[in-house]
């Protein structure tokens, strides 16, 4: 099957995140309040199992944790290997027993299920990919919960603004389709999906539950 040409590309991805991984922990700093309210539209308990899709660095780790205690357990998924280098460096000065690693891409990683919740956290590529969103969902329990947050193109009546979107994400994304509704394949396997803007309409929190029909 041919890919298509506005596809995600890993191998891409996997440069453009060799060259950013230093130092995206910093880069990261001004969003961290985003990533906190995702976490908390999962509603996570403690036992639960989470899934972080493109895990990265592990920023979201310690929040991920303090929900689900150490009974639960959380699962990170990523393809960089400098990213999840620093990852691995992060769970092992912290003595985290219940942090899982997966270095792969999510089309291929082997993702043991049952989740109860999954994470995506400013992971375009992958929120675009319907084999991916295949994998994470089949892993996922009928009802787990879900939440999404990133990068968006803002209101028509803001286009102007989608120049400045589109080079604030062009290193961390290798496509920009679907940048106007990034949510919008998952929402077949979804029930009861919610969403707000955050960033002036340049940015979005969305929430909902796995259905399983």
């Amino acid at each position: 099957m041919t890919q298509r040409s506005d596809a995600p590309d890993t191998a891409k991805a996997v440069l453009l995140y060799r060259d950013h991984a230093s130092g995206y922990d910093a880069s990261a700093r001004r969003t961290m309040w985003i990533r906190a309210r995702a976490i908390e539209k999962l509603d996570l308990r403690r036992g639960d199992r989470v899934l972080d899709v493109a895990c990265g660095t592990g920023l979201s780790f310690p929040l991920l944790r303090d929900a689900v205690g150490a009974e639960g357990e959380v699962v990170g998924i990523e393809v960089s290997p400098e990213m999840i280098g620093l990852a691995r460096q992060r769970v092992s000065e912290a003595g985290w027993k219940n942090v899982t690693l997966l270095e792969s891409s999510i089309e291929s990683a082997d993702i043991s299920g049952p989740l109860d919740a999954v994470l995506f956290h400013f992971t375009h590529d992958v929120m675009r990919s319907p084999a991916a969103l295949k994998r994470i969902f089949a892993a996922a329990r009928p009802d787990a919960r879900v939440a999404f947050a990133g990068m968006k193109y803002a209101p028509w009546w803001m286009a102007p603004v989608n120049v400045i979107v589109r080079a604030q994400a062009r290193p961390y994304m290798t496509t920009f389709e679907g940048l106007a509704k990034p949510w919008d394949l998952a929402l077949p396997c979804l029930r009861g999906f919610e969403r707000h803007s955050v960033l002036f309409g340049t940015g979005y929190i969305g929430w909902g539950r796995v259905y399983k029909g």
